[in-house]
Formats: structure tokens, C-alpha cells, sequence
């Protein structure tokens, strides 16, 4: 999700109750629906490993941030998982030169920018994947999807990235989803959007839209298996600590309720009670497991997690991913357990469980819904 969108959230709602408006969060919803996700029927998963399977050969995939601010998961994860898998060439890219800041946590070089891909590449990527970004309609990434779209990539947006790609019109009269947070603004912006409920991804022709900050690895792993089958995407998701993954979603599960307002207002509004959480880097990092412990701890409103490590250099990830510290050692924080030695999935549970030993059950409840997990 764009993390911007959700810290103005926040503040709106400590502005209202400051304002004596706090019986606006009173009708919100007492707690969210307790759903069971619908089976998804076999022929649409066929039909979506159908038609994401390459052109030709080995296949190119760009993955576009804007320098400024991109979603730490949405940019991260999918590189790591498909990196890991070895079926396709991954470029991580950032619309210009310099490092490429993400929100809510983390810095890292980008492999090249659109330009220096567009010059290697000119017959385009065979997929693109779109993060959450700062803004829809950046000036440079719209239209440079636009043209990769004309040379025939398969253009899949992840989380809040669905709302560039509808900037893009990409998503003009097609079946979409996104993050539950911004689905009703996209479709306000573009009614045309046929949505589509309880699915994680949805695919219409060339374009793939997913749900919330999570949905990017069952969304990488389905790429996976129509690259270079099942067998493989099995064997990944088992080194990301996944026994199955899937399309199935319960998105009524999902939604902004008192709960979350009032957990978001309290946490927002204890500015004495700030804590920062840093995190060791170490050559060979597992980042998909780094990208999911950072966020996490930067979602609670409570605290922000921050990287250090003996220099400023920057430090390659287990696969290739060059992480940027925020300090040296040196600096004042709290160090806890971050877990990542674990594989990604249970890195991010046993976050969740560090969560709430520290800050209660209700700020892993506004974390998870952030990330829109649904936790077995």
C-alpha cells in the first residue's frame, strides 16, 4: 500500500478526534467480518497460468520503482523470489538516477534506470511489475509502462501499484482488484473497472492486479510455475516457508474499522512513546524476509524500523540486492530479534507475534490489515 495514503489516514483521524469528531470513528464497523476464503474455481487458474507463460525463451522482468518513495514489499519481494527461482532475468529499475528510497522503511540501489533498461532491452520487458509508488501518475513511469505494454509485456500490479496501472489505462473496462485501503478511490477515478472480489490476483488479457502488500508472493510464485512449472514454484515456496499458495482471498475480511481507527489514533497520538528498530545488515541477507520484518515494525505506529551496519556502503542481499544503511553501529536503538535467518513466511509471523509481546494484540491486528494478511 502507499504508505503516504495511510499515514494521512492517521493523522486525519487524530485531527478528528482533536476536532470532537471521534463519534465518526464510532460508526465505523465494531470489527472486522470473520470470512472464509471462497475456493477459486481450477479452470480460472489455468486460464491465468495460460496466459502469463512467456513469449519466447528465457524471459526479462523489470521491476519499476520512482526514487522518491516505492512500497518496501511490492518492490522487494518479487524480486527476491524470482531471483531465487533462476527462470527469469530480473532488473530492478528506478525512474532516474540514485538510490531508490522506500516507505515505510529501507534504501536500495536500483540495478539501472528506464533508460539505461530501455537501451539494453528494446524489444521491452516480458513482464513488468508495479509497485505502490508515492504518487499514480508519475511523469516518467506512466509513460514508459505505457510503451512496454505496446512492445507486448505483461504489465502486473502489485497491492497499490493496480492504481498506476489504471492511471496508465491499463485497467480501463478490465477485471481488477487492489489493496482494500484505496479500492474504493480507484474505482471513484475509474469506474469502468470491472472489480473483482476474493481473489488475491485477478488477470484480464495482459494485466494482473493483486490485493494488499502480501498477495506479491503467491503472485510470484504463479509466475514461477507458468515459467518453468510446478514442480519448481513448489520448491520456492518451500524456501519462502509456504506449504501452498493460491488465488483464493476472503476480501471481507479486510476493511477500516474502530478497531484499527482507534488503535491508529492511540498509537499515533503517544509521540513519547517512539521506538526505533534496527536492523543488522549482513552480506547475504535474505531480503524478502528483510523487506516483510521492516515494514511490519514501520505499520505499528509505534515504532519504525531502521538499517545499520559498519559503514554506509551498501550491502548485497542474499540475491543481489544492493541495501543501502541508514547509520553506522553507532546509533541509538532498540535492538530485538528480527529473525532473519528464518524463511520469509515464518519471519513475518514471528514479527507479528514480537509485535504484539511488545505493543498488544490490536497493533498486530493494524499491522496485519495493513499488509492485508490473513495469518492460518
Amino acid at each position: 500500500m502507499s504508505g503516504s495514503h495511510l499515514a494521512w489516514a492517521g493523522a486525519a483521524i487524530v485531527l478528528l478526534s482533536m476536532v470532537g469528531f471521534g463519534g465518526w470513528v464510532f460508526s465505523l464497523p465494531a470489527m472486522p467480518v470473520v470470512a472464509k476464503p471462497p475456493p477459486v474455481p481450477p479452470e480460472e487458474t489455468a486460464a491465468m497460468l495460460a496466459l502469463l507463460k512467456p513469449r519466447h525463451g528465457r524471459p526479462t522482468v523489470a521491476i519499476i520503482g520512482i526514487n522518491d518513495a516505492t512500497e518496501t514489499t511490492d518492490y522487494l519481494m518479487p524480486a527476491g523470489i524470482l531471483r531465487r527461482s533462476g527462470v527469469a532475468d530480473v532488473t530492478m529499475l528506478a525512474t532516474g538516477p540514485g538510490p531508490v528510497q522506500l516507505f515505510p522503511a529501507l534504501t536500495v540501489e536500483a540495478d539501472a534506470t528506464i533508460a539505461e533498461f530501455d537501451a539494453r532491452h528494446p524489444r521491452g520487458a516480458d513482464y513488468v511489475i508495479v509497485p505502490a509508488m508515492s504518487r499514480d501518475d508519475d511523469p516518467t513511469a506512466l509513460p514508459w509502462l505505457k510503451d512496454q505494454a505496446e512492445k507486448g509485456a505483461v504489465i502486473i500490479g502489485i497491492c497499490a501499484g493496480a492504481k498506476v496501472v489504471a492511471a496508465a489505462g491499463f485497467l480501463d473496462g478490465r477485471r481488477a482488484t487492489t489493496h482494500w485501503y484505496h479500492l474504493g478511490g480507484m474505482l471513484k477515478r475509474h469506474p469502468t473497472i470491472r472489480y473483482l472480489a476474493n481473489r488475491r490476483m485477478v488477470m484480464d488479457g495482459s494485466v494482473v492486479t493483486t490485493t494488499g502488500i502480501t498477495a506479491s508472493m503467491p503472485m510470484m510464485l504463479t509466475l514461477i510455475e507458468a515459467i518453468a512449472g510446478r514442480a519448481k514454484a513448489v520448491m520456492v515456496a518451500r524456501d519462502l516457508g509456504l506449504a501452498q499458495w493460491n488465488a483464493q482471498h476472503a476480501s471481507d475480511a479486510f476493511a477500516f474499522t474502530r478497531p484499527f481507527a482507534t488503535t491508529v489514533m492511540v498509537n499515533t497520538l503517544a509521540v513519547w512513546n517512539r521506538e526505533e528498530i534496527g536492523i543488522r545488515l549482513e552480506r547475504g541477507v535474505d531480503e524478502v524476509s528483510l523487506a516483510l520484518v521492516a515494514d511490519a515494525w514501520s505499520r505499528t505506529y509505534r515504532s519504525h524500523a531502521s538499517t545499520f551496519a559498519a559503514s554506509l556502503d551498501s550491502v548485497e542481499s542474499r540475491n543481489g540486492i544492493r541495501i543501502v544503511p541508514d547509520r553506522t553501529a553507532e546509533g541509538a536503538q532498540t535492538r530485538l530479534p528480527t529473525f532473519l535467518a528464518e524463511p520469509p513466511a515464518h519471519a513475518l509471523d514471528l514479527t507479528l507475534d514480537a509485535i504484539t509481546a511488545r505493543y498488544g494484540n490490536r497493533t498486530t491486528a493494524v499491522v496485519a490489515m495493513q499488509l492485508e494478511y490473513q495469518r492460518n
